[in-house]
């Protein structure tokens, strides 16, 4: 059976995607730090008659990768979200150094090990997909975002190379950039009940199944090299 991995699984797109790899037949492993809510969610996508696992792990343990990957086994599709500290939402002129350190660890150093991890048996397999998950602010710059988009940028840059790197092998590297809210996801809640949280800014919002859909797309077909939603 083919497995979708989903590392940093919540509410909105995990969700979604999770429904939406399981309705062709994949197994499917999240990966996130609360037990007793990814117990929930495989229990809501196990009535929906999908094969889910939960995986609790907290991402930014970078030593415990490598157990955690040989409890969850093969992998022919990972969707990598960086982890983001709410504290790391600063604006330029307030990064410094442990800020930034701190976020290149979570969004940068995290998704890297994975990578790393995954990518000796897909290649050996000839084929996988490497999905990354980014914020707006990692393809067009935001002062007020700067703390996170700063890092993302980075990892942004290191999927495209990545890409690049792979052609021919038969797995591919890409990336999906959202400015919207998702709808269900925690930064909509988190947006909705803060004032302080929405940062002047009013996205647009989008059902998680059509972020899901795109990632379904990227990983059937190699193509786009990313999805930027809005387009």
């Amino acid at each position: 059976m083919r497995t979708l991995a989903i590392f940093g699984a919540g509410p909105g797109m995990g969700l979604a995607t999770a429904r939406r790899f399981g309705k062709e037949g994949y197994q499917v492993s999240l990966v996130a730090r609360s037990a007793d809510r990814l117990s929930s969610f495989v229990d809501e996508l196990t009535a929906e008659g999908v094969a889910a696992r939960a995986f609790p792990a907290d991402m930014t343990d970078l030593a415990a990768h490598e157990p955690l990957l040989a409890d969850i086994g093969r992998v022919d599709v990972a969707v990598i979200n960086g982890s983001l500290d709410q504290a790391l939402l600063k604006p330029v002129r307030d990064l410094d150094v442990e800020t930034l350190r701190s976020g290149f660890e979570s969004v940068v150093l995290a998704p890297l090990s994975l990578t790393r991890r995954l990518l000796p048996g897909m290649l050996e397999r000839g084929s996988g997909a490497l999905l990354y998950g980014f914020g707006s602010s990692a393809k067009t710059p935001e002062p007020m975002l700067a703390g996170a988009g700063t890092p993302q940028a980075a990892l942004r840059n290191y999927v495209f190379a990545l890409r690049a790197d792979l052609a021919g092998t038969g797995v591919t590297a890409a990336a999906i950039t959202i400015g919207s809210l998702i709808r269900g996801s925690d930064a909509e809640k988190l947006f909705d009940a803060s004032v302080e949280a929405r940062r002047g800014f009013d996205p647009d919002r989008i059902d998680p199944a059509d972020l899901a859909e795109m990632l379904w797309g990227m990983a059937t077909t190699g193509e786009p090299a990313e999805q930027v939603v809005p387009g």
